[in-house]
């Protein structure tokens, strides 16, 4: 498979590692270097691409990338607001969008877990909930993709719960999300139940940025032929 990279910074080489173990051939590479680059012409040389870059960039690549008529890998986080428009130009032209707050393996059970634990704590009012996460000080959204994801199966589980907030609450229909940006850490994810007797946490942590990697090709090699919005549960097939 020929996979063309929009973002080539410590990911888009992680990601092209892999890659090329897998036996795909890299033939774009697009970092601040070369944005000029990026055509429709040379993204059509390419089956699939893999966009990491940053928030404000992500969705006109998006857009091109369906443009282009080639499936596009989501890596970036930061443009949920956009994401009824981006799902609608994909549809409108017929695209293929495979979109994911996480590509580590590891991280999609972990939002299977973190919603069976929210519904079995449900009617558990004792409980307060809370949510950390780190992230290494170049990652420019906060709260993490990750959390919002996190956060939203929460509410989805919990009746009282209604909003997220990224700081310190004690209003009892916000799940609290507190953020952190230390040193150069992949990333690390903890939600807390605290009552006055005990508390229950549970916690994802990432060793590298090769799982996210491995999820970003996988992803890569499923979309591939496919059309329409794709998700890690469609991957995973749960």
């Amino acid at each position: 498979m020929k996979i063309a990279l929009i973002g080539y910074g410590k990911m888009g080489k992680e990601i092209e590692k892999i890659a090329l173990e897998r036996g795909h051939e890299i033939v774009l590479k697009i970092d601040i270097s070369n944005p000029e680059d990026l055509t429709i012409r040379n993204l059509q040389k390419a089956d699939v691409a893999i966009e990491f870059t940053i928030p404000t960039l992500a969705v006109s690549n998006y857009k091109l990338c369906f443009e282009a008529g080639i499936p596009v890998i989501s890596g970036t986080t930061g443009w949920l607001e956009h994401k009824s428009e981006v799902f609608e130009n994909c549809t409108k032209q017929n695209g293929t969008f495979f979109y994911a707050s996480n590509f580590s393996l590891g991280m999609n059970i972990f939002f299977l877990v973190n919603k069976k634990l929210a519904a079995l704590m449900a009617n558990r009012d004792e409980y307060k909930i809370s949510m950390t996460e780190i992230h290494h000080t170049q990652k420019l959204d906060a709260p993490s993709g990750t959390a919002i994801t996190l956060a939203e199966g929460i509410i989805e589980n919990i009746p009282a719960k209604t909003k997220w907030v990224n700081q310190e609450t004690d209003n009892n229909d916000e799940v609290e999300i507190l953020s952190e940006r230390v040193g150069d850490v992949p990333g690390t994810h903890i939600i807390k139940y605290d009552s006055e007797v005990d508390y229950i946490e549970i916690t994802h942590c990432v060793k590298s940025r090769k799982g996210l990697a491995f999820g970003a090709v996988l992803a890569a090699e499923f979309s591939y032929g496919k059309k329409g919005i794709l998700t890690m549960n469609d991957l995973l097939n749960i």
